[in-house]
């Protein structure tokens, strides 16, 4: 196993930027790599330069998080307060970060001059969702990535079908976005909580599967995706801080 990952740091060269070629030749790189291996080997050898996990708290969020806590609980992890979270997920945020021992929790808020100017009222949700979630999370994300070359995220092919194809490694312009639990399960995650007695999301019991913004989050019916409670009634998927990855886009390994 250690000869396995020196050789694939030996074959990679840590780079500031990132190009659709480079994620493609990681991809083919940790092929067969179990996922703390490959965390490991990344976070460990600091392949990806200056990194940040992004994270919601959410359903499923603590499997990643404790992954990666387990190589280096200093990586710096971004979560929006969009101003809009559940109580629940607030008060999930801070009891997992202290449970996992996380040392550099970055929470991250849109801008109040903005919010003033698009958003007095609060309600923009309502009838423009993505405007709601441009200015409450993709602009403060960006914001918060403008100093990293690469950022760590949760998401899983199984979660929805515009998530089918997605691959460990994908570049979002020019900085790396990794997906350790791409090819993961619904099985691989509950066994991960349960192997680790990881606590859940207390929305989870109340038939929530996927967890974001109070007003724009409904339960899940069975047999629906997991994400299908997000923005019901709208032709939306996404809250636009991931595109959604196609298999002519970034080849799936």
């Amino acid at each position: 196993m250690a000869e396995a990952a020196q050789r694939r740091v030996d074959r990679i060269d840590v780079r500031s930027r990132w190009s659709a070629a480079d994620a493609i030749r990681l991809n083919r790189l940790f092929t067969g790599a179990d996922t703390h291996e490959m965390l490991a080997t990344l976070l460990r050898e600091h392949m990806l330069g200056d990194v940040a996990i992004v994270s919601s708290f959410g359903a499923e969020s603590a499997v990643l998080l404790d992954l990666v806590a387990a190589v280096d609980r200093t990586v710096p992890v971004l979560f929006l307060d969009t101003g809009k979270h559940f109580a629940e997920t607030l008060a999930y945020r801070d009891a997992l970060a202290t449970r996992l021992g996380l040392t550099d929790l970055r929470v991250l808020a849109p801008d109040p001059t903005e919010l003033a100017a698009r958003d007095e009222a609060g309600l923009r949700w309502s009838y423009d969702p993505d405007g709601c979630c441009d200015l409450r999370k993709v602009r403060p994300l960006e914001r918060a990535l403008a100093g990293f070359d690469a950022s760590i995220t949760g998401r899983k092919a199984f979660q929805a079908t515009t998530r089918a194809a997605l691959p460990r490694f994908e570049v979002d312009g020019d900085r790396l976005k990794v997906n350790p639990l791409a090819n993961w399960t619904r099985a691989d995650i509950d066994a991960h909580f349960a192997a680790r007695a990881l606590p859940r999301h207390p929305l989870e019991a109340q038939g929530f599967a996927s967890i974001g913004c109070s007003p724009c989050t409904s339960r899940v019916q069975p047999g629906e995706d997991p994400r299908s409670g997000r923005w019901r009634g709208w032709d939306k998927t996404e809250c636009g801080i991931h595109t959604d990855t196609g298999e002519d886009d970034q080849p799936s390994f």
